[in-house]
């Protein structure tokens, strides 16, 4: 059911609100945390889907504050606030109100979403397009115990990596980081297997849009103590993602590299050779990931402030090995 409410106030959403719980039985018991997505109209739809389907893992609320672009005519500046209320079949197992504000209205987006917050449970903010220079302290921000961004949306999303290190604070979250999981399960799986040889050198490879290349090879740099070099390759070679890691030991490479999209060749010493799922995760299982802690990831914040002045990072013009 979608209920709309043009030119409407946030006491007026809120009551709106209560009525659907009365009439439909629509009842908030049960939700455990209340996610706020700070985003534009045009990346509306995405993020509540991400959303919507995280939520049957982790029953929220939804307050998605979607700001209108300023068309720079003073005519059309007036100060407004439509909303839109989602629940049953169109809400996943969440309930989700959507706020577009402009004008005036929209410049104070805490007081927007404080009196729709869930009583006593957690807040995280999700901004899933462009983020407040200081996440933690922005107006929405600073009412969350979470706060997730995407690095790899920027205009240069290597720059914008570098920018979260500077502002960390603890609670702060990327996107860059979630997509590891699944290579660095697959990287410690290797390295524990005999024989147990410390790694002395390491070369990690992706595209030159992916922070989350950056941010492995800073993990590999930490955990294994060796040189680790990151070469990034233009997007000229059509390439996005991560490419592949080379683990340098005395008795052989062990090479894991990803040369055809969501497959990766996994080629070690004395082994045969193996094809390993290494699928991109898609928007909603990093939501869903990031939504299972709702304390500080205190290793991803190890990562980025101090992991990425440990790594040497170059522009590497070589094609081999182009992988989605």
């Amino acid at each position: 059911m979608i209920v709309e409410l043009p030119e409407t106030t946030t006491s007026q959403v809120s009551k709106t609100l209560v009525k659907i719980r009365e009439e439909g039985g629509v009842v908030a018991l049960g939700r455990v945390l209340t996610l706020v997505i700070a985003t534009t109209q045009e990346g509306e739809e995405e993020a509540i889907e991400a959303a919507n389907d995280a939520s049957r893992e982790h029953p929220m609320r939804v307050i998605v504050v979607s700001r209108e672009p300023d068309d720079g005519d003073p005519a059309t500046d007036d100060s407004r606030l439509d909303a839109e209320i989602r629940v049953g079949g169109d809400a996943g197992a969440s309930e989700v109100i959507i706020l577009r504000a402009r004008g005036d209205a929209a410049q104070d987006e805490q007081s927007l979403v404080m009196g729709l917050l869930l009583p006593d449970a957690p807040v995280v903010t999700w901004w899933p397009g462009a983020a407040p220079a200081v996440p933690g302290d922005s107006p929405l921000g600073r009412i969350a115990q979470r706060r997730i961004t995407d690095a790899s949306t920027q205009p240069d999303p290597q720059a914008a990596l570098h920018a979260l290190a500077d502002s960390y604070q603890p609670g702060d979250a990327d996107f860059a980081w979630t997509r590891l999981t699944l290579w660095r399960a697959q990287l410690a799986a290797v390295l524990d297997q005999p024989p147990y040889e410390p790694v002395t050198a390491v070369r990690v490879r992706g595209s030159i849009d992916s922070p989350s290349t950056t941010l492995l090879a800073a993990w590999l740099s930490m955990q294994l103590g060796a040189s680790t070099d990151c070469s990034l390759v233009g997007l000229e070679h059509g390439s996005h993602g991560i490419r592949g890691v080379h683990l340098v030991r005395s008795t052989g490479t062990i090479e894991l590299v990803r040369d055809q999209p969501g497959v990766a060749t996994l080629r070690q010493p004395g082994q045969p050779v193996h094809d390993v799922a290494l699928p991109r995760r898609s928007l909603r299982d990093c939501l869903a990931d990031e939504l299972r802690r709702l304390d500080p990831d205190e290793l991803y914040g190890e990562v980025i402030t101090s992991g990425l002045s440990l790594i040497a990072t170059g522009r590497d013009t070589d094609d081999e090995g182009v992988t989605a």
